[in-house]
């Protein structure tokens, strides 16, 4: 692996094959949660995938039972009582989405077990989603306490309709990859037995195709996101405003306890 890399020692990278990269969530022990330094890692990657000659398909996927559990607590944490560190969260959570929609090389996500966070926010985002039928896809936000960031604004109404992404994304319902595929949130479902290699023949024909034409084509398919970028850019600096909330601590704290969080039932806004 070329020095390229080095500094993104929070995941596992490879190269396969030739004009392939894998990039693996691994930390199975833990689920595949992002930490601080690893939310950093992932936002910046895309811009390092982008400018690398020997890439042409991209492969995300989680390393055992996992695809990504989202962020830790010890992150969440952080966050409640340090505005330098909910800037920074936000800077980028921002710049996550945002790089990975510039990024010009066609990317595959495998989603394995549950998919979380900004995990999720890779996996969905991807160009073409693959999700094994036992995959666990949930956008937790309010039931932690804070308002539907992350890509859920951009992406969701686009993929699977209003009505479907309101009903997830205020309820936390999650969902499996049967359904995602079902409500036209990934672009397809398989057995997880064949989910590693589906994925791989998928980038691997993208990688060997005309390379401008897709290229060009995932750049202009993209403006349907970028045009919503203003929408976006509120749900994420809203989601962050809540983080300076109570209701946020009180879903951390049920989440902790494993209980039913008990949010104040009146609300300003």
């Amino acid at each position: 692996m070329s020095d390229r890399y080095a500094a993104y020692d929070q995941f596992l990278i490879e190269k396969p094959e030739d004009g392939l990269l894998r990039l693996t969530f691994n930390k199975p022990e833990r689920y595949n949660a992002v930490d601080a330094e690893a939310h950093r890692q992932l936002t910046y990657i895309w811009r390092d995938i982008d400018a690398d000659p020997d890439v042409r398909a991209v492969i995300v996927t989680g390393e055992g039972k996992a695809f990504s559990a989202g962020g830790d607590f010890d992150l969440i944490e952080q966050m409640l009582d340090d505005q330098q560190v909910r800037m920074q969260t936000w800077k980028e959570a921002r710049d996550l989405v945002y790089n990975i929609i510039n990024c010009n090389k066609v990317i595959v996500s495998a989603i394995n077990g549950p998919a979380v966070g900004a995990g999720l926010v890779v996996g969905l985002l991807a160009d073409v989603s693959i999700a094994a039928k036992s995959a666990r896809i949930v956008d937790g936000h309010t039931r932690l306490g804070v308002a539907a960031g992350d890509a859920a604004c951009i992406i969701w109404p686009l993929l699977c309709g209003m009505a479907k992404a309101k009903y997830y994304l205020l309820t936390c319902k999650p969902m499996t990859g049967e359904e995602a595929e079902r409500i036209g949130l990934v672009s397809m479902c398989v057995d997880d037995d064949k989910l590693q290699e589906t994925a791989h023949r998928t980038a691997r024909e993208l990688a060997d195709g005309a390379q401008s034409a897709i290229r060009w084509t995932k750049y202009s398919l993209n403006n349907w996101l970028r045009q919503a970028g203003p929408i976006f850019d509120t749900s994420t600096a809203l989601e962050i405003l809540g983080f300076a909330g109570e209701e946020v601590r009180e879903g951390l704290a049920a989440h902790r306890e494993k209980r039913a969080p008990k949010f104040p039932p009146d609300c300003p806004v």
